[in-house]
């Protein structure tokens, strides 16, 4: 059983991307085969599948999650939308000099007024006055990750989606679908590989360390997703001939392995709180592309679990040596389970 300290590593601060390439696809790819590391850049992922084998892509769109505000106080407040619970309502975090009560208003972006309600756990309800969703993408800042360094710009907010964004509610990428354009999509498609789709909204318990050196210890943050019929279907029929199925990111593995507890991946939403550490056995997913992740995060242990622990730690040792770009816009990987 491994502890907290086995998924630490030194990282070299300038390996921690700031911006993305100007051409998605032109990121590079480190492919574990067997044994071993190849050098690839990302487009190469077409000759790295074959026909027949399934993409599993998360379409969730990330929101302008971030504001600053006022109490009624005058004191200044920084908050974070974490998850959209209906068309007025929102859990949050909220950042003050003195935690606001309930019933308090405080005024966003010089623009609107919200409410707050009572604590659920770390974060607060917000009453909003209108339609969430609308005044999000009208006042609201793009919330980049704690470790890029500037302020979300306009080409952030469309370099910080997919592509393929269909469903507002993330707070956080996932970013490993960063890396696809329209251009290498089609040249997939024309080859044979297929596509579908999950919703997992990040939340912003992705950046959070472990902080229990006892990973038994450690509440996982809880993130929603759906998965629809016809995601099950094809998964079935990928399976069914042959083909693998691809999950891309971590989310979109997590919600297929969270839908798959039974044995048997089914369709429906639900919240999870998932935890997969060395050991998990993995029901769905035989081939995962995703980035580069934090030391001590769960994501870590979640690829160590899937390719093997040893196996990611020669590829990071590896990824570092080569000058690798770590993280949200960072490079990625291909692994496949090792059971």
């Amino acid at each position: 059983m491994h502890s907290l300290s086995d998924y630490d590593f030194e990282l070299p601060p300038e390996l921690i991307a700031q911006t993305p390439l100007p051409q998605r696809s032109a990121s590079r790819l480190l492919h574990i085969d067997g044994e071993q590391l190849v050098d690839r850049r990302f487009a190469d992922i077409v000759d790295l599948l074959n026909p027949g084998d399934l993409l599993v892509f998360n379409d969730t769109r990330v929101l302008k999650a971030r504001f600053f505000g006022v109490k009624e106080t005058g004191g200044k407040v920084e908050v974070l939308v974490e998850r959209v619970v209906d068309n007025r309502t929102v859990h949050a975090q909220v950042r003050a000099s003195k935690s606001p009560p309930a019933g308090a208003r405080i005024c966003l972006a010089e623009a609107f007024d919200v409410v707050v309600g009572e604590r659920v756990g770390e974060f607060y309800t917000l009453v909003f006055p209108a339609d969430v969703f609308e005044l999000i993408e009208a006042h609201g800042r793009l919330p980049l990750p704690p470790y890029i360094e500037h302020d979300a710009d306009a080409f952030d907010e469309t370099r910080y989606q997919t592509v393929y964004a269909k469903h507002a509610g993330a707070v956080a990428a996932p970013t490993a679908g960063l890396h696809f354009d329209q251009a290498l999509l089609q040249s997939l498609q024309q080859k044979g590989i297929g596509f579908a789709y999950v919703t997992l909204h990040v939340g912003a318990g992705t950046f959070q360390p472990v902080r229990s050196e006892n990973l038994a210890e450690h509440k996982m943050h809880s993130e929603w997703y759906t998965i629809a019929e016809a995601t099950v279907d094809a998964v079935r029929a990928a399976k069914a001939a042959g083909g693998k199925v691809v999950a891309v990111g971590t989310t979109s593995l997590r919600a297929l392995e969270s839908a798959s507890q039974s044995g048997v991946l089914q369709a429906g939403s639900a919240d999870t709180a998932l935890f997969i550490t060395p050991g998990y056995v993995f029901k769905t997913v035989d081939r995962l592309i995703t980035n580069f992740h934090l030391p001590k995060s769960t994501l870590l242990m979640l690829v160590s679990a899937f390719a093997g622990y040893d196996c990611i730690r020669a590829a990071y040792t590896h990824a570092i040596a080569q000058r690798y770009r770590f993280f949200s816009y960072g490079d990625a990987m291909l692994l496949t389970y090792n059971v």
